[in-house]
């Protein structure tokens, strides 16, 4: 396909539609390089795998009884049971330990003790030594792991005691000799430890908390600042001490230390400071705001280097994207690199010539952008000028870059209306949600609409605005698909109000008896790409039957389990059909944006469907085993939400960036229509890309490199708009510093699609390795670093820009598309988790990865006075912060989960859920009821779905001990904890840390 010539309103002749694209190709092309490939996830270290997997028992415990399911891995420190301990001796490389390999997530190693190192915090470098370590509750024992893969663990019953619980009985505890701490560290420039400090404040109370250890003594160092060069480093890091108790496997880490975001989700670090005029973090986001100069640099760095861009995030509070009309001079942009006047080209010539930021070229000025210079070179208009002041603004686009009017918004559904979808209420939910939405679809009064629905057969409705009521036309000839009356299909919603309202009116009604088990979804999309494609719009499918029928009909195989484990298994993750590619290419071409709702309680190969979505810049919504008694609420709220958001339409995106530096691969849902222009049929606020970066040359000489993201689209009300998001970086040379500049969630959220994406081509354990490796092979560089100048012991050191890495990337692990083996997590729901996360902006992808859990009992026993002071202070996701007697919120931004203790007392239940607090929570639905703490508990529930409106958090209620509900809505989700034989924060932690001292 050929370069499309975005922007570039005198470039070439465009084919009349349908023939090509609808609108003018705006952007003219880079200069030649490298086709854009999407390179495999393989990292550069040692090669993790099943030779390298860690701890793994020689017992051969039910070997002869092939995919069985193992016993339930503890959730969390199990309680103490003999045959988890076992004579010290039995480890004999205790004495010698032999070298270390690389061990699988979830596996844990086996070493020798620490050295008792210290504790070091970024600008009050501290060191943490404990007289006397009690054994923290980690986990099991590595001799307790499960002796079957964990791949083959699954749902099973939990343990009915948990960490934190008062039932629990207390592990057994090791009691070492005193530690004796470390000889201090002298700081380069004869720093000397000012008197002992207190620990207090790193061991933060948390409600629900058993009581922490005793409080450790501390030393503190007094620190220069910071050096740019490696010569002068200083201790410009912060560190955990990792000491291990003689004699016991239990390392001596308080749990407590750990970082946590539990002060608010991660923030993008900020360019601001540097760079005023940068457009806002939440539409650029780099994964290091210092670019590597060098090719060097960029091979130590290890981490991913690129971008995130969320092009229609909401703006910030207070803030607007300022729109403009250069109506009489044109949009003022490079001739060379066609990149968009903004803050940081700079004036020469008294105002007659302007240089371009991104490629140095000089340009003329117009005559009637013409403005003189004052004494310090800038323009007396300056002020006037938001394009030349603000790094976020969107110009008005001249009919020059279109070729045909612009769209209107247009919404068609396609509904499956067989025996499943009725039975489950799922149309008469949708026929409901689309009357309500009629009135606030954007683009009144240019809004169209369409309906097709399906079972065995097609069934097309006229609805044109002279009939009473719309005309059902079915076409059972599947091999054939004809689309009958073409030009009455599609109608302006304002014309034909009165039919559409009649037809959905109608909808549930029409098919209440139906018993067809059937699904041609396959003809059913074809017929309704032939009604849309001369415009373009927005598909929705809702879909509850696997496909049966005709072209595209897929076969039950997530089923099969000989394929689990084997080379096989990632084919289960990949289309069956090339059909369903083959349409969202065809959808591309002519705008036509697909967001698949699917239903089903059976398999219905999400993997295949979703592949719709992926390449039109659509979205996947899935709603396991779904029933409107119970589902209704979300449904609802979702689909409105995507009917009303704003939407820019026909759209294609482009990223530029400076001299030397080139993006190389794009992630994300789009089709990618040259090597750096992506194709989206639909945009909007929900919706991220990300995109990986790297050097044309070896060595940049520049000290600034500039990006500059572009989105050409049409809005809902007829306006063909670009939007323009500028930003600079600086180049350094130092690596520290890079790492010092790393933004933790731009990097977690480039490395969530990476790792997604190979799922697709290698198995699940292959996928959380590369992970893990790149974590490693980060925090070694990084302590090399210092390596040289300080006596680093034990210690565990990260740059505070990088402290949550390490949560995040296990969390990642464990997130539903990577996590365990086939019994894990089902294969749709698999694959429609990696769909989402693929699409997710920074933010809402860091509360899925790492939920809020907040307890709200207190809150609701306070007077009413009191009712303004919500504290929704988040507690570590670890089962040792839930207190029986307590109540507690778990939201990761897609669900809830109330959880009751079992000590709670009774009249707060019963006056939360009425007569149902006692019986089986499954059949309970949370609503408002006549008591005052229901109506405080509803409308905290009402402000946390404030927060962030894209999806509806369904409410999950789960009892303390009522099993398996609390182990699979709960327990197995909480991160920090030893789940289905993957390891918990500490062992990571420690895991991680054995790996980075290696080769150190």
């Amino acid at each position: 396909m050929n370069t499309m010539r975005a922007e570039d309103p005198n470039y070439g002749s465009i084919p009349q539609r349908p023939a090509g694209p609808p609108f003018a190709a705006a952007y003219r092309p880079t200069p030649p390089g490298a086709p854009q490939t999407t390179a495999p996830f393989l990292s550069s270290g040692p090669v993790v795998g099943s030779e390298a997997s860690g701890f793994r028992p020689t017992q051969t415990l039910n070997s002869n009884i092939p995919y069985m399911p193992p016993p339930p891995s503890s959730y969390g420190p199990p309680a103490a049971v003999p045959s988890q301990h076992f004579p010290t001796p039995q480890f004999s490389s205790t004495v010698q330990p032999p070298p270390l390999r690389p061990s699988a997530p979830g596996q844990p190693v086996l070493t020798s003790p620490f050295k008792p190192p210290g504790v070091h915090l970024r600008s009050s470098p501290l060191s943490l030594h404990q007289p006397q370590i009690p054994s923290v509750p980690m986990g099991s024992p590595p001799q307790s792991v499960s002796h079957l893969p964990s791949g083959m663990s699954g749902p099973q019953p939990f343990p009915s005691t948990f960490p934190g619980y008062p039932s629990r009985p207390s592990a057994v505890l090791t009691h070492p000799p005193p530690v004796q701490p470390a000889p201090f560290v002298t700081h380069q420039g004869g720093y000397g430890p000012p008197p002992p400090g207190t620990s207090a404040h790193l061991l933060s109370h948390q409600r629900g908390y058993v009581h922490p250890p005793p409080v450790a003594q501390m030393q503190q160092q007094g620190s220069g600042p910071p050096m740019g060069t490696l010569q002068g480093l200083t201790e410009d890091f912060s560190s955990l001490s990792l000491a291990s108790i003689p004699g016991s496997l239990d390392p001596g880490l308080d749990y407590k230390v750990l970082p946590r975001p539990l002060d608010g989700d991660v923030e993008p670090n900020s360019l601001a400071e540097m760079y005023p005029m940068n457009c806002h973090s939440r539409y650029l986001c780099l994964t290091t705001s210092a670019i590597p100069n060098s090719s060097s640099l960029v091979s130590k760095w290890h981490l991913p280097l690129g971008a995130v861009v969320c092009p229609l995030a909401e703006a910030p509070d207070g803030e607007e994207v300022p729109v403009l009309n250069f109506s009489a001079t044109g949009i003022v942009r490079c001739r060379r690199c066609r990149t968009y006047v903004n803050p940081y080209v700079t004036f020469t010539d008294g105002g007659r010539k302007w240089r371009c930021n991104i490629c140095s070229l000089l340009n003329d000025v117009p005559g009637d952008y013409f403005a003189h210079l004052d004494a310090g070179g800038r323009r007396v208009d300056l002020n006037e000028r938001p394009e030349l002041t603000k790094g976020s603004v969107e110009f008005i686009a001249p009919a020059e870059y279109m070729v045909r009017a612009p769209m209107p918004p247009l919404y068609f559904f396609l509904i499956d209306v067989s025996i499943s979808a009725i039975r489950s209420g799922m149309l008469e939910v949708v026929a409901q949600t689309i009357k309500s939405c009629l009135d606030r679809l954007p683009g009144f009064p240019r809004t169209q609409i369409g309906f097709i629905t399906f079972d065995s057969s097609i069934h097309f409705y006229n609805m044109k605005s002279s009939l009473m009521q719309p005309q059902m036309m079915v076409v059972s000839d599947l091999d054939d698909i004809f689309v009958p009356l073409p030009d009455d299909l599609l109608v302006n919603l304002s014309e034909s109000r009165s039919v559409v309202d009649a037809f959905v009116d109608s909808l549930p009604s029409m098919f209440q008896d139906n018993v067809n088990v059937e699904s041609a979804f396959g003809p059913a999309l074809k017929a309704a790409f032939m009604v849309m494609h001369k415009l373009g719009g927005k598909l929705l499918i809702f879909q509850n039957t696997l496909p049966s029928l005709g072209v595209g009909r897929l076969r039950l195989r997530g089923d099969d389990l000989r394929a689990y484990g084997t080379d096989k298994e990632q084919a289960l993750r990949m289309p069956e059909d090339p059909f369903y590619k083959q349409m969202a290419a065809d959808c591309t071409k002519y705008q036509i944006a697909v967001n698949v709702y699917a239903f089903s309680d059976k398999y219905t190969d999400i993997a295949s469907l979703g592949t719709l979505a992926k390449y039109t810049g659509g979205q996947v919504y899935y709603y396991p085993s779904f029933q409107s008694s119970i589902h209704q609420e979300k449904l609802r709220h979702e689909l409105a939400r995507d009917l009303t958001r704003e939407t820019a339409w026909e759209s294609v995106l482009r990223i530029r960036c400076g001299k030397g530096v080139k993006f190389t691969s794009y992630h994300g849902n789009f089709m990618l229509r040259s090597t750096d222009l992506l194709a989206l049929p639909a945009v909007d606020c929900d919706k991220a890309y990300a995109m990986q970066l790297g050097l044309e040359e070896a060595l940049l000489t520049a000290q600034t490199v500039y990006f500059q993201v572009a989105l050409l689209y049409t809005s809902s009300s007829g306006e063909r708009r670009i939007r323009v998001h500028t930003a600079a970086a600086p180049i350094v040379t130092d690596l520290g510093e890079m790492y010092r500049r790393a933004d933790t969630g731009a990097i977690i959220s480039l490395l969530s699609r990476l790792a997604i994406e190979k799922t697709l081509s290698y198995k699940l354990e292959e996928a959380r390795n590369s992970v893990q490796q790149r974590i490693v092979k980060a925090l070694r560089e990084y302590r090399n670093l210092y390596a040289v100048q300080h006596r680093l012991g034990g210690r565990m050191i990260y740059p505070e820009s990088l402290k949550l890495l390490p949560l995040y990337g296990l969390a990642l692990c464990k997130s539903i598309p990577l996590r365990g083996g086939y019994a894990d997590a089902q294969l749709d729901e698999r694959c429609a988790a990696g769909y989402t996360m693929m699409s997710l902006p920074v933010k809402n992808l860091l509360k899925l990865l790492y939920p809020s859990l907040v307890r709200v009992d207190e809150y609701l026993l306070k007077a009413s006075s009191q009712a303004d002071e919500l504290d929704t202070s988040r507690l570590p996701v670890t089962a040792q912060s839930l207190d029986s007697r307590g109540l507690y919120i778990y939201d990761d931004g897609l669900h809830f989960v109330i959880w009751f203790g079992k000590m709670l007392p009774p009249d707060v239940a019963m006056n939360l859920l009425g007569e149902d607090f006692a019986t089986d929570l499954s059949k309970v639905n949370l609503c408002e009821r006549d008591s005052e703490l229901s109506r405080k508990l509803m409308k905290m529930v009402k402000k946390f779905r404030e927060i962030d409106p894209s999806y509806y958090q369904l409410c999950h209620l789960v009892r303390q001990g009522e099993q398996p509900r609390e182990g699979f809505f709960l327990l197995q989700n909480l991160v920090e904890d030893q789940v289905g034989g993957m390891n918990g924060y500490v062992d990571w932690i420690l895991q991680i840390h054995r790996q980075v001292q290696q080769n150190a």
